[in-house]
């Protein structure tokens, strides 16, 4: 798996729900299994952090986990009420990547 860090700033888009800002020097996986367990890790983040699915329904064909990544597509996320800009920040270790919902990009 890739070393480092993929760190991204939840950005709400209204009606639609939010995307990610990658931040400078933010690692994001090649590999389609990588991917894949990193936007599950970041889904498993969200939903913890109080994040739920926006009535609006995703459309499979642009919105895919490299997109959301890449920060060029809006997921049907709705954010927390609480007004913060959060991020979030997940270590890409061997194995599986850890993610967390944080309120700076530290």
């Amino acid at each position: 798996m890739t070393a480092g860090k993929y760190v991204a700033r939840i950005v709400e888009v209204p009606d639609h729900g939010i995307k990610l800002e990658p931040a400078e020097g933010s690692v994001t996986p090649e590999e389609p299994t990588e991917v894949n367990l990193l936007g599950m890790a970041i889904a498993l983040a969200l939903g913890a952090a109080g994040y739920r699915h926006h009535a609006e329904q995703r459309d499979p064909e642009l919105q895919t986990l490299d997109t959301l990544l890449s920060g060029d597509a809006v997921m049907p996320w709705r954010p927390a009420d609480d007004g913060a800009t959060p991020y979030i920040v997940c270590a890409l270790n061997d194995g599986r990547p850890t993610c967390e919902v944080r309120p700076t990009a530290d």
